[in-house]
């Protein structure tokens, strides 16, 4: 700064160490807001309080020779102000976390796939122990410590408290009678209230007890953050609506409710929230501060002075001025290096907008189609650093009586706010835009030189409004300047908290008595110096520095933003120069009162967009006593009161008054929320202003108009006060003595949290007194809420310096949390660092908070590091269920249930009946039997063709060629194997044929054959143990398999992972001699073991079950029944045929019934994927069976390719039921789409139905062709956690849509069970499913023959009922409901007739279309999680995160150590990663009130998946466990 003529030696060195302070700030380019403050360090509060004492904390306004810096931050958080490095807030903020100094971190930090950080293992972190974060009651009290002004210019606060105390009467009621226009004694006098004892202190949020009551102040129980049903009991409910500590007998209450209470509830017009039923409401606090003084009166400003030679209108002082000062300086501006550029004199500055206003008016288009007319709205886009053209254009404008819209120049398309700029630019009307020629150069053009269309913008015509291009007018011309009126004069444009960008018009009468009103409030006169650092384009930079000072011919020299970040001194050499006076706060007054700067000229204001400038400090007389100051309560504050502090100074916050109110203005001060009605003395409310001087409207909105300019303050009793309209100014704020204005803060950066208030700029403050400088950079920093289940939670985001290490950045959260949470009182949601310079930009540098937080709810915001805290912030979670004890009998229930007009959960299929081909059931009850009959009647019947992934067959069986391989297996068996009757043999084959034939044969040879799936080549050290396990498992006397998976069970990568000298004894079936077996064996009795069924659960439990001969004919006879399946029908099959259902249909089925299956292995479709569809279109395929997992890939693969498809000649119309099998509750938005996509190609959507089965019972539904749709119903989730049922209609909150399952099967008997109780259930209740079926499975083979584990779940009996029956537990828990159908005439649809045609009988018919017992599967019993004493089912939770954020690609979630740990895949890049961590939290907090313990980010295909297509979350949770799935983030919220 030396090379710029000053002399910095010559300082005192306090001032030097500011200067370079504010120099390193500076060169770090971390500008704050729009409207930055760059001079030099300035306190006007308390260091660290919130908003400013005047949102624009400076003022105008010297007495005589008046140089006005202004600074307002018309955004909280980022304006960069001395509190932000206030020592005071430091040292507050450091005995703050000197409390936590003993406490160790309870949490890992979060881990990162490329951390610099050597990563604990798992299993050593302790979860947090979530009770751990209510503190001591007392001991650990927070303190407020956003504190008291620096002490060199005051008294220190007690001794100012102390005399206040003295001259002032102790009972706030008495201090606040006084009349507001009362000083007394000359003492500067300040509101007093009775000042609270320590329980006084706001109460801890996360404590639902109430506090003591304080014992000096007996105050009305407040009922704090409570929601509309004030008087609700805050006790748990059951489901039920029957409270837990109920004295009436529950089972009474439960009767009684549910005979209230109509089956299912109609729907209603409008849904209501139901926020009352699910938040837990706060018992109210009875220390809670309340207002206690009286109604305030409205405050009057004084007269607005009539002076003889003001100017009728604001155009006539310029030409006055240009006409008889000509050569007297109007603006001034500087240079980069900060020496003057130029001097626009008034003479000047009249031509040249005499030019612009003939030109605009009779240049821009013909004489009778003119472009612009007066009242038109016309853009002004100019940058900060010439602020000479925007003068010119300003006045130019007025002169043409268009109306001027000044905005920011835009920098991108994508430029932060653009979209909203445009709506300003639509909402007003906009089409035309005046620049610099300079400007437009540098704005972003198209390839052909165009200006890019800016996002959101309407179509501009850009005008070039330099000297040259203006054309002089002619010696007639004259320019209409009328008397000021209500004309719009010009529009300023307004950034709501939202981030829309509105326009306030402000009158022609009304920018002319403002400029009156400014004068006399700051003694501006004729010929005076200002020095402007302020924005000239809008707020307090236009006001003062181009239309007061116009009007009172003021020289301003302009210090643009540039000017300032380079030589931050510029504007203080201006002021010594022109021997200004300059307006600062009291740290600046501290480092120049040596210099000569006098205390009396430093005048904060208010001001406000919709307002103008609502009060001001006048310009006091030499030796005037010192400002008032209040030291406040922060805890008070935050209930909207005022309490004085009399504690230490950090738990106090000192604000400065801004004065009175402007001349000719009436102020109240109005309750923020709400109808606006007038606060009482002692309570913090929003300043509303009438008066002349303020703006008019939102231009173009009348709707939002209304409620901000025209609000009529109401008294106690609701009663307007009068009908003058006042107009709201966003400020908060209270009315001291002698009607001084007091501002706390901003609506704008107001966060409401739990019923109280916080201030952003506070949290921003407390944020930065935490070492700041290693790890975050100043004023590039955003607070700002976000709404998550019902209440408010504040997020912090800011940038991180690139070297700040990950360990450092960890630790400054965490100390930040800390120290807001002891200062504040409030727990912080979220605490986000994304990379240097990556934070949206307003145009003049500062941070945009609206985008940010738009970034963050969309995912965009692409952290490097977060922090997660929704156990601390999060009190209004619903107390967790408390079970009780099961003192109710099933046989009570029982009878409880049909009092109450219940059925009992129970379903069957119809019966079996007597089948046409008898014979063959009565002969042959072994399908080793029926395969020989149909090779001796029907040989050459093709039974089986596969398909290759081009669709040809390369394999088809006839009944004879499928026999004969059949006795070509078993006589090698016999021959090769050594084995004995009822020894288990592996078939180890891929999906085909042979597997089929293998399976014949070892029937024939009467060993048990164990289909297995092959290894996969590529991946065998992955594969191969679970192969190996299920022959150890089994105890396999031999394996039949294929020449080349022999090879590689012998091969060098096998012995990587298995021992290959172990295995049994290894036949290859591919190429046998001719022989036929001696004899072929014939089970003595149908209950002998016919094959084992092994599966891996998705609970990854290994399971084999032994199915007999009669369970499979009788099996197989059931599906023939439901699909009606015969000799000359066709199904297409696209499953793996290796369990369940899958295994039947694929080898059995056919078999027994004799209808031909097409075989296609689900491994064709990854290198052909219309394989499936275009084989049913071209074999015109009626029946099909699949997986989800196939038709998930369909649905992704294809979705876009139909009209491909189509043009091939693909046509599904021919399919009339496309059944899913699956073993899991029915996927509805999968099978929908599936449906809708392929819906062009003729399939109808009433076609795909599921099927469901389970270990014990391998086919309980199935879809038939007979049956009715399958139906679905919505339930009410809430219900469901609680083992409810509750039907809602479509679309309501919380609902869940289900799908039946199927139609049950013939012979198969379902019943809904208390798992618990083993008692039968309700229609209205989840239970387990229980089945009795001829087809159930035998047991579980088990090594050691685990006889009561097979009991248990194959051979149970119910409590009470049918004591006799036999059950078999599914292990998974639904629902029966029975569906209403309509009359049978109307249903007579078109698939009706076909099945009515195709039926044997009428009565058959007419059983098909009857209504009939729905099965509703919820989910597997051993998957839910337990949480808080609820039911929920994973696949809940994963639909809600995969719905989170795009780039989720799957999920799957389990819990560890009663935390809930979210696994999402990342689809996306891996900037994305952290951008989930918020999302996923928020969705499930909102949709399942579960708070996410940890959240995991890992790659695409890491969640394991069975052959089912569905999720293996436990063997996910033991990689989780064990470290092992090199996850790309994991976070840990606290």
């Amino acid at each position: 700064m030396a090379d710029r003529g000053v002399d910095l030696s010559a300082l005192p060195k306090e001032v030097r160490d500011q200067l370079a302070e504010l120099d390193l700030e500076l060169s770090e380019g971390k500008g704050g807001e729009d409207n930055v403050d760059l001079s030099l360090p300035d306190v006007q509060l308390s260091p660290g309080h919130s908003a400013d004492p005047s949102p624009s904390p400076e003022a105008p306004g010297p007495s005589t020779s008046s140089a006005s810096r202004h600074h307002r931050a018309h955004r909280s958080g980022g304006a960069r102000d001395e509190r932000y490095r206030s020592d005071i807030h430091t040292e507050a903020v450091q005995a703050a976390l000197a409390k936590h100094k003993e406490e160790k971190m309870a949490l890992p930090m979060p881990t990162k796939r490329r951390s610099a950080f050597v990563q604990s293992p798992l299993d050593t972190c302790t979860p947090p122990d979530t009770s751990s974060a209510s503190e001591d009651e007392g001991s650990l009290r927070r303190k407020a410590a956003l504190s008291a002004v620096l002490a060199q210019t005051l008294q220190s606060p007690d001794y100012w408290i102390n005399r206040s105390v003295q001259s002032s009467s102790t009972s706030s009621s008495a201090s606040s009678t006084l009349s507001h226009g009362e000083v007394m004694n000359g003492f500067l006098f300040m509101i007093m209230v009775l000042s609270f004892t320590e329980n006084s202190v706001p109460p801890d949020v996360t404590s639902s007890t109430p506090e003591e009551r304080g014992s000096r102040v007996d105050l009305p129980p407040a009922v704090r953050g409570m929601s509309r049903g004030q008087s609700r009991s805050s006790m748990l409910d059951t489901a039920d609506g029957v409270p837990v500590s109920s004295r009436v007998s529950t089972k009474i209450q439960q009767l009684l409710n549910t005979l209230k209470r109509p089956k299912r509830p109609p729907l209603s017009e409008f849904f209501l929230d139901d926020s009352e039923e699910i938040v837990e409401v706060p018992r109210p606090d009875p220390n809670t501060p309340k207002p206690e003084g009286r109604q305030i009166i409205p405050v009057k400003g004084e007269p607005l002075g009539v002076v003889s030679n003001w100017p009728p209108a604001l155009q006539a002082a310029l030409a006055r001025w240009g006409a008889t000062q000509a050569k007297s300086p109007a603006l001034t501006a500087l240079d980069i290096t900060g020496k003057p550029l130029y001097t626009l004199t008034y003479g000047k500055l009249w031509s040249r907008s005499l030019k612009l206003a003939y030109t605009l008016l009779n240049k821009l288009g013909t004489k009778t189609e003119p472009v612009l007319q007066p009242g038109d709205r016309v853009a002004l886009v100019y940058p900060n650093s010439d602020p000479g053209m925007f003068w010119v254009a300003f006045y130019g404008c007025l002169l043409a009586e268009v109306i001027p819209v000044p905005i920011e120049v835009p920098l991108s398309r994508q430029d932060a706010g653009s979209q909203q700029i445009g709506f300003l630019l639509g909402s007003c009307g906009v089409s035309l835009a005046l620049t610099s020629e300079v400007c437009l150069k540098g704005l972003p053009k198209t390839p052909n030189g165009e200006i890019i269309q800016f996002k959101g913008w309407p179509r501009m015509k850009w005008v070039v409004t330099d000297t040259k291009y203006l054309t002089k007018p002619s010696k007639d011309w004259q320019p209409h300047i009328p008397t000021a009126n209500t004309d719009t004069a010009y529009i300023e444009y307004k950034a709501s908290k939202e981030g829309t960008v509105m326009g306030v018009a402000v009158s022609k009468i009304s920018m002319l008595t403002h400029c009156q009103a400014l004068t006399q409030a700051c003694n501006y006169c004729e010929g005076e110096t200002l020095v402007n650092v302020l924005d000239c384009k809008k707020d307090m930079g236009l006001w003062h520095g181009v239309l007061t000072s116009v009007m009172n011919r003021i020289h301003t020299i302009t210090v643009p933003y540039a000017v300032m970040k380079a030589c931050p001194m510029s504007w203080v050499q201006r002021v010594h120069i022109h021997k200004g006076s300059v307006s600062s706060c009291d740290a600046f007054l501290n480092v120049f009162q040596s210099h000569g700067l006098k205390p009396e000229v430093i005048c904060p204001c208010a001001t406000s967009p919709e307002a103008l400038t609502v009060a001001i400090r006048r310009p006091g007389a030499r030796g005037a006593p010192l400002p008032a100051r209040a030291i406040l309560s922060m805890g008070g504050l935050s209930h909207g009161v005022i309490r004085v502090n009399t504690e230490d100074k950090n738990s106090a916050l000192t604000v400065q008054d801004v004065g009175h109110i402007m001349p000719g203005a009436l102020m109240c001060i109005v309750k923020p929320d709400g109808p606006p009605q007038l606060c009482k003395t002692d309570e913090i409310g929003e300043i509303v202003i009438n008066s002349r001087a303020g703006g008019t409207m939102y231009y173009g909105l009348p709707g939002v108009t209304k409620n901000t300019f025209e609000v009529i303050p109401v008294n106690q009793a609701g009663a307007p006060i009068g009908e003058i309209p006042f107009t709201r100014t966003g400020l908060l704020g209270f009315v001291g003595p002698g009607s001084l204005v007091f501002v706390v803060g901003k609506i704008e950066g107001l966060l409401m949290v739990s019923g109280r208030r916080h201030n952003a700029d506070d949290l921003v403050a407390t944020a930065l007194a935490v070492e700041p400088v290693k790890t975050v950079y100043r004023g590039r920093i955003a607070v700002f809420s976000v709404t998550v289940f019902y209440d408010e939670r504040i997020v912090i985001v800011a940038e991180q310096r690139p070297d700040a290490s990950e360990e450092d950045s960890f630790q400054w959260m965490s100390r930040v949390l800390q120290a807001i949470d002891s200062i504040h009182q409030v727990g912080l949601y979220c605490l986000a660092l994304v990379p240097a310079n990556t934070l949206p930009k307003t145009p003049l540098g500062g941070i945009h908070i609206c985008e940010t937080k738009q970034n963050f709810l969309e995912g965009n915001l692409h952290p490097c590091n977060i922090l997660m805290c929704p156990h601390t912030c999060v009190t209004n979670l619903p107390k967790p269920r408390q079970k009780q004890p099961v003192d109710v009998g099933p046989a009570s229930m029982l009878v409880g249930n049909l009092v109450a007009g219940k059925r009992i959960a129970q379903a069957t299929g119809r019966e079996l009946g007597v089948v046409e081909d008898q014979d063959l059931i009565r002969k042959h009850q072994f399908l080793s039997e029926a395969l020989q009959w149909r090779a001796q009647t029907d040989p050459d019947h093709i039974l089986y063709v596969l398909l290759n992934a081009k669709g040809a067959a390369v394999c088809t069986a006839t009944c004879a060629q499928l026999h004969k391989r059949a006795e070509k297996i078993t006589a090698t068996l016999l021959e090769r194997g050594s084995l004995n009757t009822g020894d288990n043999v592996v078939l180890l084959y891929p999906p085909g044929i042979d597997l089929i034939a293998a399976f014949y044969g070892c029937l024939y040879a009467g060993v048990i054959p164990v289909t297995v799936r092959p290894p996969h080549p590529q991946n065998l050290a992955a594969t191969l143990p679970t192969v190996r396990m299920i022959i150890d498992v089994s105890k396999a006397a031999c394996i039949l398999t294929t020449q080349p998976l022999m090879r590689i069970l012998r091969s060098r990568e096998a012995a990587a992972s298995v021992n290959v000298k172990t295995w049994p004894t290894i036949i290859d079936t591919d190429d046998l001699p001719r022989k036929r077996p001696p004899h072929i064996y014939k089970p003595p009795t149908a209950e002998m073991l016919a094959y084992l069924d092994f599966s891996v659960s998705t609970t990854g439990m290994l399971t084999g079950v032994k199915m007999s001969h009669a369970a499979v004919s009788t099996l197989c006879r059931s599906i023939k029944l439901q699909c009606e399946l015969y000799s000359s029908r066709q199904i297409a099959i696209c499953l793996d045929p290796y369990c369940g259902l899958g295994f039947v249909l694929w080898c059995l089925s056919s078999v027994y019934s004799g209808h031909q299956s097409i075989l296609i292995p689900p491994l064709e479709l990854e290198s052909s994927l219309p394989l499936w569809l275009s084989t049913l279109s071209q074999y015109k395929i009626r029946d099909t069976f699949c997986s989800y997992s196939v038709m998930e890939l369909c649905t992704k693969g294809l979705g876009t390719q139909t009209e491909m498809l189509k043009t091939r000649g693909v046509n599904l119309s021919c399919v009339r039921s496309c059944v899913v099998i699956a073993e899991e509750r029915p996927r509805l938005a999968l099978t929908q789409s599936f449906s809708k996509l392929f819906k062009d190609l003729g399939l109808s959507p009433r076609a795909v139905s599921t099927a469901f089965g389970s270990r014990v019972n391998l086919a309980i539904c199935l879809q038939g062709t007979a049956g009715p749709d399958p139906s679905t119903v919505y339930v009410d989730m809430k219900s469901l956690r609680h083992d409810r049922v509750r039907l809602v209609e479509r679309g309501a909150p919380q609902s869940l849509p289900l799908m039946e399952s199927g139609t049950i099967l013939p012979g198969v008997r379902v019943i809904i069970v208390n798992p618990e109780t083993r008692g039968p259930l309700g229609d209205s209740h989840l239970g387990e499913i229980w089945v009795n079926s001829p087809h159930s499975a035998s047991g579980y083979y088990t090594i050691y023959g685990e006889e009561s584990l097979q009991a248990d779940h194959f051979n149970t009996r119910l409590s009470f009922g049918e004591p006799h029956t036999l059950w078999a537990r599914t292990g998974y828990l639904g629902f029966i409901k029975r569906t209403e159908l309509l009359d049978c005439k109307i249903l007579m649809s078109s698939r009706h007739w076909e099945i009515y045609l195709e039926s044997l009988s009428i009565n058959k018919y007419f059983s098909a279309i009857d209504r009939h017992d729905a099965l509703f599967v919820v989910g597997s019993l051993d998957e839910t999680l337990e949480l808080r004493g609820l039911r929920y089912h994973p696949i809940d939770i994963e639909t809600s995160v995969s719905r989170a954020h795009r780039s989720i690609a799957e999920s799957a979630v389990f819990t560890w150590t009663n935390l809930l740990v979210v696994v999402a895949e990342l689809s996306g890049s891996e900037q994305e990663a952290l951008d989930l961590v918020p999302l996923v939290t928020n969705v499930v907090l909102e949709e399942h009130h579960l708070i996410v313990g940890v959240v995991v980010i890992v790659d695409p295909g890491v969640i394991p998946i069975n052959s089912r297509g569905e999720k293996q979350r436990m063997h996910l949770r033991d990689s989780f466990l064990a470290d092992q799935l090199d996850p790309i983030y994991v976070a840990y919220n606290m």
